[in-house]
């Protein structure tokens, strides 16, 4: 077991999902001692009760990641809990749905900007200036492998995750002599209940022929879990990394490395 974290204070938005409670997992199991925030409340409190099981430091806040006032809300209950933020994995985000950019929604178009692209730039404004006080701080966005390629019938949420990229870059760029580093995981295809949801529809219920097809985009003929995320994240946020600042890490399988399919 890594001891990465021990002594350490991380937030996680979007906590209530698989990969943000992934990550939360390998974050206290390295000895970190954590803030849970969602919108999702119901979720928030069985992340808790999981995470306090294994032992560990747990508080949770609901939070709507796109207002700012939220925003500031749970930076605010997090240094009354613990005093300090060390770490932040800036991950809360939506798919939306998909339609060709011709016919697009505007509204929806909307609301996946303001919770992947201002959710993110939130964070960031609020977060970043408790670590440039303290002089020292993790953050990692969530970006995805739709950061790096088109992604047909997804103009908002691949906008948005290009954004998240470009956002990691700018404020590696202003706070890397600081003391501060700022950097992004771009997950590829990543079992979970959303993904279950989506082939059960594509494949006619079949979801285990779904995530055969879907896995023949990486190299390594699976799909990822979100575990295998997770310990990328715990790595990015510790000291083991303290040299990686403005990256963007592919966690796909090698799918952004070929063309193979």
């Amino acid at each position: 077991m890594s001891t990465s974290m021990q002594g350490k204070v991380a937030v996680i938005t979007g906590a209530a999902g698989s990969i943000g409670h992934a990550s939360a997992l390998a974050l206290a199991r390295a000895g970190a001692a954590l803030m849970l925030v969602d919108i999702n409340a119901a979720g928030l409190d069985l992340r808790r009760a999981e995470l306090a099981a294994l032992g560990a430091r747990v508080e949770t806040h609901i939070a709507d990641v796109s207002r700012s006032a939220e925003v500031a809300a749970y930076v605010a209950a997090t240094l009354r809990a613990f005093g300090r933020i060390d770490a932040f994995f800036n991950n809360a985000g939506i798919e939306g749905r998909l339609a060709p950019t011709q016919e697009y929604d505007e509204e929806e178009y909307d609301r996946i900007i303001a919770v992947n692209q201002k959710g993110v730039f939130l964070g960031l404004r609020h977060v970043l200036p408790v670590m440039l006080g303290q002089g020292a701080g993790a953050v990692v966005n969530t970006a995805s492998i739709a950061s790096e390629r088109g992604l047909a019938g997804a103009c908002a949420y691949n906008a948005s995750k290009h954004a998240v990229i470009g956002l990691t870059r700018t404020a590696a760029s202003e706070v890397g002599g600081s003391g501060v580093r700022v950097n992004a995981v771009m997950p590829g295809v990543i079992d979970t209940p959303l993904l279950e949801a989506v082939l059960e529809k594509l494949f006619a219920g079949d979801v285990a022929a779904g995530k055969r097809v879907l896995g023949k985009i990486a190299t390594q003929d699976r799909i990822g879990r979100p575990g295998e995320v997770g310990e990328v994240v715990r790595f990015l946020l510790s000291d083991e990394a303290s040299f990686v600042n403005g990256a963007a890490w592919a966690v796909d399988g090698g799918a952004l490395s070929t063309i193979r399919h």
